[in-house]
């Protein structure tokens, strides 16, 4: 007769195996379908092992189906880290290729220990002693060896790391998705939960205990029940887009962590424990971790505690500031449309516990609705649902003057009807759908259309009014969203009408000097001197005009610059090397010793060279031009000096590093602005100060790394 842990190793395997064959014949087409299949098979081979090893009479062969399920379950990590980056996520392949090396780790290396040495596992039956060897509750206990070792360490991090990716996949989900997805996260969570504390419990004793081997079995077979719940509902459209930061605020870590140190404590405090109970009470202890997890997952256990304290104890059913603050710091900082209306669906969704939540927004000649976000349809199934012109009509005239949520479950209009066909329902017992209307501006900009409410529970008075107040707050951010995008690009047409004055402006007086020079070549073509000044005069002017091309050129480049060791004062003393000397005007340089630091010396060269020429065209007969270097509390200061014409306090707080902002009567206002972006990418800034008719002094502040021995 077979004891209870070998009964619950084969129902267990069996019931792994119906699952495969479930998931294959549910329509469920995936790539994670192949992952999940190869996953199941190998659980139920290596519960199939475990029951021939606890079953077996003779410790040589307890030993041979150990070994093989040790070797099975070598398998698992790759496997199952597989499935937990591609289930339900629209954008696996991203994953696959971030994860790569860690996959390829856990695919090959756990296999490779098992595979190539077996024998080093566990002790064999041969090199066995009574240290090594134990007899417990009629069933044999092996002690592991450094491959079991390695085995169970790779199975451990593993297991941590797929559970992290599932939370990860049902925390982005949201509305439908979340409810196609949440049983099965909760089934592989609780297997995987199980194996982690029986894996820790392995290495921690270095045994291989069977009453451990059997809650295995226990997690498999209650795991099993709670998938088979996820495979009845239709996954075939679940398609979530979790981000990439997969270690960020987990709580599967945080679990974890407490966990392992708890146990550390817990098998040094206590190091018997009592092997014959030990299976009953884990098990217990597990049943009751999961149906208090189910629980507290439960929307409509959420929504009917919630209600029963708003009816018993006189509270309110929102807690109205927690809401607008999530509302108003979750949309807030939403600038692109898209980002604007995924967000504002996810929360409606949230804060009335409803599945299914369409916007849709009204097109800028007021006659089409346009689908912009859903939490239960895909961007592909909305445009496939837009109306019919007359339809969007219809729907635009019967909300226009309408500002209070409306029920649309019940109204026979046609308009009514359409936007019903617009927002389908997934269950009979979801409740009304109801549409709350988007008004900004005194004119309709859309509308949120909610369904599959969490138990089917109607909308109340306070619903209604909390949904209208929501419902002005998304209407008035998508009426922002739209001035902004209008604010930038009347900003980017007044830069181009900006450049194209100055551009226009430069090139008239070019084609002036041309216009001139051909009226005057039929008359003096004869004329060798008029023919030599005319050849000049055209190689000036194609000189300019790519002079002005180039200058023009370095605002549409991102600045990329090459940092090295550098000598400062060497890039300042080539500048003033090529400094032209003009009459009257005093050039002073105080060059004092600076370490070497890392500068691109062509930049920092045109930064130098900008400075220097612009105070030389700033000061006039008897002037003074001041050029230093020093060092002071870890920057690096290059210090450029006149006492010419200053600039007024307007310009250099509005204009000065602004593009074709200047003062000079040929000049671009190209220059400032380039030499302070050069000087940031260096984790640098220009300090500036001027006063009219008394001088300007520049300050380059460039941080200043020092070597070490």
């Amino acid at each position: 007769m077979m004891s209870t842990a070998v009964t619950v190793a084969y129902v267990s395997a069996a019931c792994a195996g119906a699952v495969t064959l479930i998931a294959a014949f549910r329509g469920w087409r995936s790539i994670a379908i192949w992952f999940f299949a190869a996953g199941m098979v190998l659980l139920a081979a290596e519960s199939t092992f475990t029951g021939l090893a606890t079953d077996a009479a003779l410790v040589g062969e307890a030993f041979r189906w150990q070994q093989w399920r040790l070797i099975s379950m070598s398998f698992l990590p790759g496997v199952w880290l597989l499935f937990s980056l591609s289930y339900a996520r629209g954008n696996y392949r991203q994953f696959f290729n971030k994860w790569r090396s860690v996959l390829i780790t856990a695919v090959v290396l756990p296999v490779l220990v098992a595979v190539i040495s077996p024998a080093r596992l566990l002790f064999s039956p041969v090199d066995m002693n009574e240290g090594n060897l134990q007899w417990l509750n009629m069933q044999w206990v092996f002690r592991l060896q450094p491959a079991g070792f390695v085995v169970y360490i790779l199975f451990l991090i593993s297991t941590v790391m797929v559970m992290m990716n599932l939370e990860r996949t049902f925390r982005a989900a949201v509305g439908t998705m979340r409810w196609h997805i949440k049983f099965m996260i909760l089934g592989l969570g609780v297997l995987f939960a199980a194996r982690a504390y029986t894996a820790s419990q392995a290495l921690l004793s270095g045994r291989m205990n069977p009453a451990l081997v059997s809650v295995d079995g226990g997690a498999l077979l209650l795991s099993c029940l709670l998938m088979l719940r996820s495979l009845f509902r239709d996954v075939s459209e679940v398609a979530v887009l979790p981000s990439h930061g997969l270690l960020e605020n987990s709580l599967t870590a945080l679990v974890a962590g407490i966990y392992f140190v708890i146990v550390g404590v817990y098998i040094k405090l206590v190091p018997v424990v009592n092997a014959a109970s030990f299976q009953a009470k884990a098990f217990f202890l597990l049943v009751l971790v999961v149906g208090t997890t189910v629980v507290a997952l439960s929307e409509r256990v959420r929504m009917r505690t919630r209600r029963f304290l708003s009816r018993s104890f006189q509270r309110p059913l929102y807690d109205y500031r927690t809401v607008w603050r999530t509302l108003t710091e979750g949309i807030g900082s939403r600038v692109k449309q898209q980002d604007f209306c995924q967000t504002a669906v996810t929360l409606v969704s949230d804060i009335f516990k409803v599945l299914a939540v369409t916007m849709w927004l009204v097109d800028d000649k007021r006659e089409d609705l346009l689908f912009a976000a859903s939490t239960s349809l895909s961007a592909a199934a909305g445009d496939s649902l837009r109306p019919q012109k007359e339809e969007a009509l219809a729907i635009i005239q019967a909300l226009h003057n309408q500002s209070e949520p409306v029920d649309i479950e019940t109204a026979a209009e046609e308009w009514a009807a359409a936007l019903r066909r617009l927002n389908p329902t997934r269950f009979r017992t979801g409740g009304r759908r109801v549409c709350v209307p988007l008004r900004a501006g005194g004119h309709l900009v859309g509308m949120i259309v909610l369904g599959d409410r969490v138990g089917g529970i109607r909308f109340s008075l306070q619903d209604f009014d909390l949904l209208r107040c929501v419902g002005d707050q998304v209407a008035a951010g998508l009426l922002n969203a739209e001035l902004s995008q209008k604010l930038l690009q009347a900003k980017e047409l007044e830069a181009f009408q900006t450049m194209s004055a100055f551009f226009v402006h430069d090139l008239k007086n070019t084609a002036s000097t041309i216009n001139l020079m051909l009226q005057n070549l039929p008359v003096h073509f004869d004329n060798p001197e008029f023919r030599e000044d005319a050849l000049r005069g055209v190689a000036k002017t194609c000189d300019h005009i790519n002079h002005l091309i180039s200058r023009l050129s370095l605002l549409r480049h991102d600045l990329q610059i090459k940092p090295a060791q550098a000598d400062l004062n060497d890039v300042v003393g080539r500048v003033l090397a090529g400094w032209s000397a003009v009459n009257g005007v005093t050039l002073i340089k105080n060059l004092r010793a600076c370490p070497p630091l890392p500068l691109d010396r062509e930049q920092i060269f045109k930064v130098v060279t900008n400075l220097v020429i612009n105070a030389t065209e700033a000061v006039s007969t008897g002037g003074v031009i001041r050029v230093e270097t020093s060092q002071n509390n870890g920057w690096a200061v290059v210090t450029v000096a006149d006492n010419g014409c200053g600039m007024a306090p307007e310009f250099l707080n509005r204009a000065l590093f602004r593009p074709f902002q200047t003062t000079k009567k040929e000049g671009f206002g190209i220059g400032m602005f380039q030499s302070k972006m050069i000087v940031e990418a260096h984790g640098g800034r220009i300090e500036v100060e001027s006063e009219l008719q008394k001088g300007t002094v520049f300050k380059v502040l460039l941080p200043l790394q020092t070597r070490t021995a």
